[in-house]
């Protein structure tokens, strides 16, 4: 059977230092601390570029289907970003700057549905990094660069510390799939390594700690997924 892509580094080289000036302008700007509270430790905050509704608070990563994702104001401030931003041509979801902070820590998780296999895929490109960063991907660690872009598959467990003395920065942008990423994905690494992954039956006791998770959220998708959780929870519980 043909090995799972669980990351690539693209063949796309960004300007450092155009990254570093944008980054300078919202470096005021607020920074939203990042909701799912139970997952990291230290400090992880957020800023949306493309949000639902232009909100540059709305830090979710997934929105609802019906959701009008539009350049927040933020953005408007940074026309080397929005060039970056640009470059992918596929449907944008979401694009946010994650900053966490020297000596923070994201504990392993996984998110859902979030495989170039899903149909949706996010991709990284560091702004500010330093080599005490530790992101690690289903058991090995990725050395990401500024001014690189890597597509990580998030289903897999990931975490990140930064034992560093600099915050750790990335642009991070959820897209989804289309004609024109099919030619850029499958040119690095085989179709077939895209399939998705065997759905696991989940334990009620998992179901019920991803439903509680999800509340946690309160976005249309979340409340959307937890619908679908319960049908899954009554099903496993006869």
């Amino acid at each position: 059977m043909q090995n799972r892509t669980k990351h690539l580094q693209l063949p796309f080289k960004f300007d450092k230092e155009k990254l570093e000036q944008d980054l300078d302008r919202v470096l005021n700007e607020k920074w939203v601390p990042h909701f799912n509270t139970n997952n990291y430790s230290g400090e992880w905050n957020v800023i949306s570029l493309f949000a639902k509704g232009g909100d540059a608070t709305n830090i979710f990563a997934l929105q609802d289907a019906d959701a009008s994702i539009t350049t927040t104001e933020v953005l408007k401030q940074c026309s080397y970003l929005k060039s970056v931003i640009d470059s992918f041509k596929c449907p944008i979801l979401t694009a946010r700057i994650l900053r966490l902070g020297a000596g923070a820590e994201i504990k392993p998780h996984r998110d859902h549905e979030l495989g170039y296999e899903d149909g949706n895929f996010r991709l990284h490109i560091p702004i500010t990094t330093n080599p005490d960063v530790e992101f690690i991907l289903d058991g090995d660690r990725l050395i990401m660069l500024p001014g690189e872009c890597w597509y990580t598959n998030v289903n897999y467990v990931h975490s990140v510390k930064n034992s560093g003395d600099q915050d750790r920065i990335h642009l991070v942008i959820d897209a989804g799939r289309n004609e024109w990423s099919d030619q850029l994905f499958f040119s690095l690494a085989p179709k077939d390594s895209f399939d998705p992954l065997p759905e696991k039956e989940a334990s009620p006791e998992t179901i019920q700690r991803m439903i509680e998770e999800l509340k946690n959220q309160n976005t249309p998708a979340a409340i959307q997924m937890i619908k679908e959780l319960s049908k899954k929870q009554v099903t496993s519980s006869k």
